[in-house]
């Protein structure tokens, strides 16, 4: 039996909407793009002339036919448009971060679950390769028991740019652009922690928020060290990973969105696939060994959006998931302020 395709419409038609979700959408049968918001109204024409333009996304969101919105606006007006769309019968997807206040994230899952309503959060990294690699190894215990967990994502942009990303004194800088990412998957490798250490330290002259940030989750057994900054001009470090029976050492970034961004996609036969000479290496008594990254794949996560709004699956991100990155941010920025460790109880 033929599934009808989910109609879908976008708001936003910056970075993040071109490279991140319409390749997607385009290439999923489980899909159907139907309307785009976006202030570049001649720009979408010329790309989508078939499907309906709104300048306004409140506009969009009240006339147009789509069963789900993705929201990839700047992150202070994620609760707002969420609520709308929310309150105006539609499934919704939200562009990482999830909002920029604990209370808006908890407004938001009362209210999806009042309306029956599927909402999720765009944790795209939970599909990287090198991280589904390093899961791989921690579940096969080839590692042991991890003693210390070390995560980077790291760039080199000494200087601000004239992008809502790093001038929105809300919602904007790294702490809530890379953040997430790293949180994320920390979260879903060894749970919640029980404290945070942080510092968060605006660094290049001209910003206003947070372009530097070291958070040191505490487990009972071990750390995890999430650190990101601006100033990284060399090779990406992404992992290191240490354990009783070894340790795991990973650079460079997922290949997914340089190509998406070549305008390749998930239908590509090297869709995903990363070159033998990025992989990273497992170190044990023996010689090292370098172990082939798996396949990313950021289209797991549409397709399992689509079974659970046509059939009431488990969204790919919970909200709930998502919302303790938020927390985490929160408790992170005033470990930062107080210069303290601060326990989850105070999240």
């Amino acid at each position: 039996m033929t599934t009808t395709p989910i109609k879908t419409a976008v708001i936003g038609y910056g970075l993040s909407a071109k490279t991140f979700h319409l390749p997607f959408i385009k290439a999923l049968a489980e899909f159907e793009l139907s309307a785009i918001s976006t202030s570049q109204s001649e720009q979408v024409k010329q790309d989508w002339p078939e499907i309906d333009h709104y300048v306004s996304a409140n506009e969009l969101i009240k006339n147009c036919d789509a069963e789900l919105v993705i929201i990839t606006a700047p992150n202070d007006v994620h609760f707002d448009l969420a609520k709308l769309a929310l309150e105006n019968h539609k499934h919704v997807i939200l562009e990482k971060p999830f909002v920029t206040e604990v209370a808006e994230g908890e407004a938001l899952i009362a209210l999806a679950k009042q309306q029956q309503l599927q909402l999720s959060v765009y944790q795209n990294r939970r599909w990287d390769g090198d991280f589904l690699t390093l899961k791989k190894l921690i579940e096969q215990q080839r590692l042991g028991e991890i003693k210390h967990f070390e995560s980077h994502f790291d760039r080199f942009r000494p200087e601000v740019r004239q992008r809502w990303r790093e001038q929105a004194s809300v919602g904007g800088g790294i702490l809530f652009d890379l953040g997430p990412h790293l949180i994320d998957q920390t979260l879903q490798l060894f749970g919640l922690p029980e404290a945070i250490t942080a510092q968060c330290e605006t660094m290049r002259e001209g910003s206003n928020n947070v372009d530097y940030f070291n958070l040191i989750l505490h487990y009972p057994k071990h750390l995890a060290c999430l650190h990101a900054d601006l100033y990284s001009a060399g090779p990406n470090r992404r992992y290191i990973v240490k354990g009783s029976a070894g340790s795991y050492e990973k650079s460079h970034l997922d290949p997914q969105e340089p190509q998406l961004a070549a305008g390749l996609g998930p239908d590509h036969p090297d869709w995903g696939a990363e070159p033998a000479e990025l992989y990273g290496y497992l170190y044990q008594e023996e010689q090292p060994q370098r172990i082939a990254s798996e396949r990313g794949c950021y289209q797991q996560y549409f397709q399992q959006m689509a079974q659970a709004i046509r059939h009431n699956a488990p969204v790919p991100v919970a909200a709930e998931d998502a919302l303790w990155s938020i927390k985490l941010i929160k408790l992170a920025m005033e470990s930062s302020r107080l210069g303290q460790t601060l326990s989850l109880k105070q999240a």
